[in-house]
């Protein structure tokens, strides 16, 4: 007997009640756009397009060939919409030249100059003066990079452009994704870079394979690669364009601020919902940074943003916000956001639907497990507190005279990312216990006395600290860890599934050459103590009652983050095995050179 077939009530409710067309859509250059839209089919009124630009696919191509899914959630498609779904220029079977992160710059080139922003103005042009039964009214959504052409979208909008959710959008490439504060995340370029910026030739529905997995250990097989050097040699051979120039521009210069979408995000007009998960490992700077730069730009009333407890896009899951990883928060995050925020604020401004009565921040508290509503984010209210690092290795209000921590870096073995094997760009690591980390003898680790009462910080987590090294060259890597008690609280008895974990809430890098400036690296001198500052992104996370704050501190977190030489050299992307050398670096903590951790409380 034949098995029998499986259904998928959400996609068959789009075959019968949606029909798709496909078009070639004009630019003002002449380049056409592949766009593919779906239409209800119930033509008695009129609807608001959905609209979302991606460099990923529109796939299924082909009128008789339907996506499962159209909407950001099932109720969108249920509400009556009409959807869009676009490939960017120069990807897949839309004509022109695709460039990453291309900078917006046509408004100053002159009227027939075009980038991403004219691209989805055109777009719109056409699409509301070309589709049936369109009401007149636009909102476009998207998450990670096309959150990126949402958040593009805003630029000089077009007037039918209402409502834009750009979701964990790329903002800037030096801090998202590829880069953090200049350190290189190798495995996340690698992996993405090795399909991506294959070359295309004229237009193509498919997409580019990768290469064979030669191993399912991305620690064992970055370690193997050696210095970023031999990337070209060994696997790329030169033809990945994007690849090529992110080598040659290892500094925060023209190249990459020119990348910069946030410097364009002024006096925008669409309503705008920005999204991001506390836990995403790709884009965390893209979200925090989008709504600081368009709130700080705009009328603040039409800027509101949601983080929840997520990793990159998981909120778009339909049963997945409960957990990640080792963390759970009690309830389907993710179903309360998509029903509760993102259908309502679309409906308010495309289909003039009651007010949504959204709160400017929508934040998810991790420790408590419970939403909160702001009227500014970061909270005005925060008492500012400023915790010292001390002997011992103990983290305290007390600033004490007593010297400085030792520890060594070795390139030869780095302190993994994850006790857990992968292929280097995983996500749940970022909630993962900490304790493989902490009783290795190449990482400090700070930590306070229990807590007597819950404390709940929010926003970012301000670092100084006084750094010195036997060599020229280091990051400096800094976790945030929440210690849970041993026992359960409830029954005095040991918690064998959670008693002491040590869960990671946040943590940051920097590399130490742009401590001062990221255009302008600079060495060490050896064995100098030397302040370095930078900042945790946001949180908002209850430490409770019985439990411990710890600040661990290493330099390396590999393969996530590359291997940095110690030695210093002009461009680590041309590095030798011979400039990776073993060093021994110091936190000081004198009062001469008080090393400190300053963050803001709230009740």
């Amino acid at each position: 007997m034949a098995a029998e077939k499986k259904t998928n009530p959400r996609a068959d409710y789009i075959r019968a009640n949606y029909t798709k067309f496909e078009y070639q859509i004009p630019m003002r250059d002449g380049v056409k756009l592949f766009t593919s839209v779906y239409i209800p089919n119930d033509d008695s009124k009129s609807y608001p397009i959905m609209m979302q630009r991606t460099p990923y696919r529109v796939a299924p191509y082909g009128v008789s060939k339907y996506k499962t899914r159209l909407g950001p959630s099932a109720s969108f498609e249920k509400d009556g919409f009409i959807f869009v779904f676009q490939d960017v220029r120069g990807k897949y079977m839309s004509e022109g030249t695709f460039v990453n992160m291309r900078p917006q710059d046509a408004y100053k080139r002159g009227k027939k100059a075009t980038d991403d922003a004219t691209d989805t103005y055109d777009t719109i042009d056409w699409l509301v003066k070309n589709l049936p039964s369109n009401n007149g009214k636009v909102g476009m959504w998207g998450t990670s990079y096309p959150g990126y052409y949402t958040s593009v979208g805003a630029i000089n909008s077009h007037p039918a452009l209402k409502a834009i959710s750009p979701q964990a959008p790329i903002a800037d490439w030096f801090f998202d994704d590829f880069h953090r504060n200049g350190a290189f995340v190798t495995p996340m370029a690698f992996i993405f870079f090795d399909s991506f910026d294959k070359k295309r030739e004229g237009t193509h529905a498919h997409s580019f394979s990768r290469m064979n997995s030669e191993t399912p250990d991305g620690y064992e097989f970055f370690k193997n690669l050696g210095p970023l050097s031999n990337v070209n040699e060994k696997y790329f051979k030169g033809d990945r364009q994007f690849w090529n120039e992110l080598t040659q521009h290892p500094n925060y210069d023209e190249y990459w601020q020119a990348r910069d979408v946030l410097q364009h995000l002024k006096d925008t007009k669409p309503a705008t919902l920005v999204v991001g998960g506390w836990y995403d490992t790709e884009d965390l700077y893209g979200p925090l940074y989008t709504y600081q730069t368009m709130s700080n730009k705009n009328k603040k009333e039409h800027i509101k943003m949601v983080m929840g407890p997520w990793s990159h896009g998981q909120w778009n899951s339909s049963a997945g916000g409960q957990s990640l990883g080792e963390a759970n928060f009690g309830f389907d995050t993710s179903k309360w956001f998509q029903e509760e925020i993102q259908l309502p604020f679309f409906k308010q401004h495309l289909k003039d639907a009651k007010d949504a009565k959204l709160a400017t921040a929508t934040m998810f508290e991790t420790g408590s497990n419970r939403w909160r509503k702001f009227d500014v984010w970061p909270p005005k209210n925060g008492n500012k507190t400023t915790w010292y690092l001390n002997k011992n290795e103990s983290f305290s209000s007390d600033k004490v005279n007593t010297g400085a921590s030792e520890y060594i870096s070795d390139p030869n073995k780095p302190v993994p990312h994850s006790a857990k094997v992968s292929r280097g760009w995983d996500r749940p690591y970022m909630v993962e216990d900490q304790r493989f980390a902490a009783r290795r003898p190449d990482v400090l680790v700070f930590e306070t006395d229990v807590l007597d009462q819950d404390m709940t910080i929010a926003g970012a987590i301000d670092l100084d600290l006084w750094f010195s090294t036997t060599q020229s060259s280091a990051d400096i890597v800094v976790k945030l860890v929440d210690v849970f008690p041993g026992k359960d609280e409830n029954n005095d008895r040991v918690d064998s599934k959670t008693g002491n974990r040590h869960e990671l809430v946040r943590w940051g890098v920097i590399r130490g050459r742009f401590r001062d400036s990221m255009s302008e690296p600079k060495p060490f001198t050896p064995n100098k103590p030397t302040q370095v500052k930078f900042d945790l992104y946001d949180v908002l996370h209850t430490f409770k009652r019985g439990h411990k704050v710890q600040i661990q501190i290493q330099s390396s977190m590999f393969p996530f983050i590359d291997m940095n030489p110690q030695k210093y050299v002009d461009n680590i992307f041309e590095a030798k095995e011979e400039d990776f050398v073993k060093a021994f670096h110091k936190i000081h903590h004198t009062n001469k050179h008080p090393s400190a951790i300053s963050f803001s409380t709230i009740n």
